[in-house]
């Protein structure tokens, strides 16, 4: 995990321009939110640097806001997950972490050694795509899957 932290404070500064801005301010009115520079801010970051924690993302947007404070990014973060246009993310032996909500019902892998994460389409391609035997009294809507792998370049290093 540690890895990953370095790599995330590693990266050049996100140019949160890079995304245009109407583009934000439209998805944030599109959900009935204000478009205030702190939420066009971390929703700017989250798109750059996808399975970010709350920490992370604080680093990132203080290098456009250095006075956003760790509360407004909770705040912040709280509201575009809630909006729908931000995923959380709850994965094993790790905080919280965010991407842009796709829709697309895709799953994660997880390195064990570095914690590398990545996008892993839907076996089937389908929302869901874990289909539960029983009558549960509920629609499923979306099913989670988290793999737990080890990297190529992980697996190259614990080989040696």
């Amino acid at each position: 995990m540690e890895a990953h932290r370095e790599a995330i404070n590693s990266q050049p500064a996100y140019d949160s321009s890079a995304k245009p801005v109407n583009t934000g301010r439209s998805q944030l009115r599109s959900v009935g939110l204000r478009a205030t520079k702190q939420r066009l801010a971390v929703l700017s970051a989250v798109h750059h640097q996808p399975h970010s924690t709350a920490e992370e993302l604080l680093h990132l947007v203080r290098r456009d806001l250095p006075e956003i404070t760790v509360q407004s990014i909770y705040v912040v973060i709280g509201s575009l997950v809630s909006s729908g246009l931000v995923r959380k993310l709850d994965l094993p032996e790790s905080p919280a972490r965010y991407e842009l909500e796709g829709h697309d019902n895709h799953h994660h892998a997880v390195c064990r050694y570095c914690g590398r994460i990545e996008d892993i389409p839907c076996p089937v391609g389908q929302a869901p795509c874990l289909h539960p035997e029983g009558d549960h009294a509920m629609t499923i809507e979306i099913a989670e899957v988290i793999y737990l792998a080890v990297c190529d370049d992980c697996a190259q290093k614990h080989s040696q």
